[in-house]
């Protein structure tokens, strides 16, 4: 099978077949050179961008010419020269044509384990996005340099809940809450954060006594806080949080939506009073593609599908889907299945194309049928990773992600309590 990057580009020459966006078969610098509103091609180009999202400086003409094997022979050279000084970390959802150099793969809570227990490491160069590099340099040394290739890789929902916004909430629940815990020592409520989001909400999570959370362990996190608190902040992934609670067994009346824009998040006093889980209104653009009308496709098409869905993915689809779980949970199933089993996989492409190809004894495809990997993700591309290897090479830090420390202590305490978190 071949890699998502070459689908695209074999469409973007006339060939058939589907994506969201042609311009993906473009080279992510032309769009680090543009006054961008958007996060360029893919699954978030319709998502506003905030004006305070990292841009990435212009590219060197080299690196953006070079051939693919051209980059290959730069970047190995460069591996190669660095040796265990360097360590270039991998996101499941990046595209093939970065992974292959990767010295390990996983998803976020995979990686930030990863960046922790590689202390000899000079440098880590982490082939994600951008909070995914801020929680891998909370969780190295100081004497540790964390490098993002590309500066523009962000992520559309993590950007959907700024420290401004939260901190705004926070008091307004104060308000309408109070502090003062319960005769069992719970509090009003306590905040937690999704893994997706930036270091200052985590810092903001552990300042007021929350966590952070991945989808692997989010039912451990929501039991966690639930033993401490009357009710939880959700942010900003509503639909894991709503998902992974109702599994818990707590009712959809009882999880009103906070939306930023309005007086109380838009909800009313009651609700707010009643609630026990307040989710944030933010979202994956990769999983809200998903729908119940590709899972009757695939079903339609192949009666003993098995459907797994990541629960980024909105609740109608989780409730549709045979199974719901984090990308390793995915892998996993997979992994362990019986020969010949089929599998219609709901989230990003890169991955699901991955797995098909590393599992051929099995049917696997994605329910979206058409091409559209992670917008930001997809910035990442083996020019910037040679770049970055190549201006290590020669002594030069590039693209340093450094959170400062005013944020990095409380922001440590919030992911270390996720790390004792264990599902």
């Amino acid at each position: 099978m071949t890699s998502v990057d070459t689908t695209i580009n074999r469409i973007a020459k006339g060939a058939a077949g589907s994506t969201c966006d042609s311009d993906l078969s473009k080279g992510p610098w032309v769009f680090d050179l543009r006054a961008a509103q958007t996060y360029g091609p893919g699954a978030s180009v319709a998502d506003s961008i905030p004006a305070s999202s990292p841009r990435q400086g212009q590219l060197p003409q080299a690196y953006q010419t070079a051939s693919p094997e051209e980059l290959e022979e730069r970047i190995l050279r460069a591996k190669a020269a660095l040796g265990d000084r360097v360590v270039v970390l991998g996101h499941f959802y990046q595209r093939d044509e970065v992974i292959r150099f990767a010295d390990f793969v996983g998803d976020s809570f995979q990686l930030a384990r990863a960046a922790k227990d590689r202390p000899d490491a000079e440098a880590i160069v982490f082939c994600g996005v951008h909070f995914m590099a801020e929680t891998a340099d909370l969780l190295s040394g100081s004497d540790q340099s964390v490098i993002l290739p590309n500066l523009a890789a962000g992520c559309s929902m993590a950007d959907m809940a700024n420290i401004d916004q939260v901190e705004d909430c926070w008091d307004q629940l104060v308000e309408q809450l109070g502090t003062e815990p319960d005769a069992d020592g719970r509090v009003p409520v306590i905040p937690v954060t999704y893994m997706n989001s930036s270091a200052a909400l985590k810092g903001f999570c552990g300042r007021n006594g929350g966590i952070v959370c991945t989808s692997s362990n989010a039912a451990t996190v929501l039991e966690w806080a639930f033993e401490r608190a009357r009710r939880v902040l959700f942010f900003p992934d509503q639909h894991l949080g709503r998902n992974t609670a109702k599994a818990m067994g707590v009712p959809l009346e009882l999880m009103p939506l906070w939306n930023p824009r309005k007086e109380l998040g838009g909800m009313t006093e009651q609700e707010c009073v009643d609630s026990r889980v307040i989710l944030w209104h933010g979202f994956c653009s990769v999983h809200k593609r998903f729908t119940t009308a590709q899972i009757e496709q695939a079903r339609a098409e192949y009666p003993d599908v098995r459907v797994i869905v990541h629960p980024e993915c909105p609740m109608p689809v989780v409730d549709a889907a045979d199974e719901s779980g984090s990308t390793d949970y995915i892998a996993k199933a997979i992994a362990a299945a019986e020969p010949g089993s089929t599998f219609a996989i709901g989230t990003e492409i890169n991955l699901v194309q991955r797995l098909a190809s590393q599992n051929p004894q099995h049917t696997i495809f994605c329910l979206d049928p058409v091409i559209c990997p992670c917008s930001t993700m997809y910035r990442i591309h083996p020019g910037y990773l040679a770049w970055v290897l190549e201006r290590l090479v020669a002594g030069e830090v590039v693209n340093q992600i450094n959170v400062g420390n005013d944020v990095a202590e409380p922001a440590r305490l919030a992911l270390e309590r996720m790390l004792a978190a264990k599902p």
